[in-house]
């Protein structure tokens, strides 16, 4: 199957979907967001794909949502503007549901969405040189795309609150300590480590490792309570509030100010 902004590589049992706008950090746009989407349900009618390994190509595994998408602005009318702003959450219900175990091979940064995506695979492996943030209340924004449930379950609501509300930048062996990470291991050995625990998954038993993942699932948003059904209006509020748009604008100009000083 042809994507824009992915790559999608099939040796079943085990497949690849690589982001592929290595140009912008792999920055998650519209584009991307329903590319992944489509993928997630083409990867379900391939039965022969037991285990899918989800990566970034180039230097990082995602910069998260592209500040640059200018798809929401652009939308006419305000149910299409909602429709632009749950994309996200969408991408995140059909990776999280995919019948395929999935794993995040996690290197470089790994921004917002992206530690989202990460948080939607059934396993996540990082580099020791992975660095995550969740930056958006610094943007002005909530955590939308389902977000907030997705952390509470994962880390706690003492952890999410922390990193979503300071948006400071932590580390893997730190993710690993919350137990958002599986495994933590040299940027040299990523690729190889994450082969190995993805062959040995597809040689597990299909029906009880697909039992498994399901009855995992399935107690998880019951503990959790997820719902996500608001997020693209509370996004939409969010993007048109006057602080909001300061905050973004301050934001990027901090970014910009780094790069000139790197």
């Amino acid at each position: 199957m042809d994507f824009e902004t992915l790559i999608i590589e099939v040796n079943a049992p085990i497949a690849r979907l690589t982001l592929n706008r290595s140009e912008r950090l792999n920055a998650m746009n519209a584009t991307m967001l329903r590319e992944l989407a489509e993928a997630a349900r083409w990867f379900d009618s391939r039965r022969e794909v037991r285990v899918v390994i989800v990566r970034g190509a180039g230097r990082a595994f995602s910069a998260g949502a592209d500040l640059r998408d200018s798809s929401r602005s652009e939308a006419v009318g305000w149910l299409a503007r909602r429709e632009a702003a749950q994309a996200g959450s969408r991408m995140m219900d059909a990776v999280e549901g995919m019948k395929a175990t999935t794993i995040a091979s996690v290197h470089g940064y790994a921004v917002g969405g992206a530690v989202l995506l990460m948080a939607a695979c059934d396993l996540r492996v990082a580099a020791e040189d992975a660095r995550f943030s969740i930056p958006e209340v610094e943007l002005g924004i909530p955590l939308a795309w389902g977000g907030i449930p997705r952390l509470v379950r994962e880390i706690g609501p003492a952890m999410t609150k922390e990193l979503v509300i300071t948006c400071r930048q932590f580390t893997p062996e730190e993710a690993k300590a919350m137990g958002l990470v599986n495994h933590v291991v040299p940027p040299d050995e990523l690729e190889q480590h994450t082969a190995t625990l993805a062959e040995k998954i597809a040689a597990m038993p299909a029906v009880p490792v697909a039992i498994t993942k399901e009855h995992v699932n399935a107690v998880s948003r019951a503990m959790a309570g997820q719902t996500s059904y608001a997020d693209g209006d509370v996004l939409l509020s969010a993007f048109a509030s006057p602080e909001g748009v300061e905050a973004r604008k301050a934001y990027i100009e901090r970014r910009l100010e780094r790069k000139e000083r790197g």
